[in-house]
């Protein structure tokens, strides 16, 4: 079973090795940025499952990097670290996008459990995929990255997997345009978007052979995979 990831975004370096050692020895995989201008890169190189920000950081602030954090992924859950406990720093912190809020200094067993607690509440929501999905006439193998129906095979693109299986996920409702080309390019800009739109069309030659299936347009949002079960 694959560890979940944690974002620790924490300047003082070497509270942020301990506070890392210690997530990884209750079987977290942690990653550690101690810039604030670090942390919206490092985000955007992996899926993570939480991410634990302290607010005074050099450069960049734990609030402002929340905010990015969920332009990028609106669901991902944050979890603040900071001195200050005032009510407007606190308030200023769940407008910014906190599911939880630590004042240090802080028991690390707290922590630990407040992050079990929204994971294990979030668990429910999230939706996973299996190693080979039937689409229509097709079955989708993830691992392979193949699509296979009647004995004819495709092996698709590292980025045309991973778009369809943001479609699948949101299977009959939109996918947002700007969350994926953010999710899987890494940056919504046009020349990514123009890609996309290549990759969708692709994905629409290879499900020709199924008329129940089809990838529409949604103009100003995204995009929806609609299969019709026969």
């Amino acid at each position: 079973m694959d560890k979940e990831k944690l974002l620790l975004v924490e300047d003082d370096v070497n509270f942020g090795f301990v506070l890392k050692s210690y997530l990884e020895m209750n079987d977290f995989e942690v990653e550690l940025v101690s810039d604030g201008k670090d942390a919206v890169p490092a985000f955007m190189k992996k899926e993570y499952d939480l991410c634990v920000l302290d607010v005074m950081l050099p450069h960049v602030d734990g609030f402002t990097i929340a905010r990015e954090f969920r332009k990028i992924n609106k669901k991902i859950p944050i979890i603040f670290l900071t001195a200050k406990s005032l009510k407007d720093d606190v308030l200023e912190g769940f407008k910014a996008g906190a599911d939880d809020y630590l004042t240090k200094p802080f028991d690390s067993d707290v922590l630990l459990v407040k992050i079990k607690a929204i994971l294990r509440r979030n668990s429910g929501n999230k939706l996973t995929l299996e190693d080979k999905i039937k689409i229509g006439k097709f079955i989708f193998d993830t691992k392979l990255r193949t699509l296979t129906c009647t004995g004819e095979s495709h092996r698709l693109t590292p980025r045309e997997a991973d778009l369809l299986k943001e479609l699948i996920l949101n299977k009959n409702t939109v996918l947002d345009r700007n969350e994926a080309l953010r999710k899987i390019w890494g940056d919504d800009n046009y020349f990514n978007a123009r890609s996309m739109d290549v990759y969708i069309t692709k994905l629409r030659k290879y499900f020709t052979d199924d008329e129940n299936i089809q990838i529409n347009n949604v103009h100003g949002s995204g995009f929806i995979l609609v299969v019709v079960e026969s």
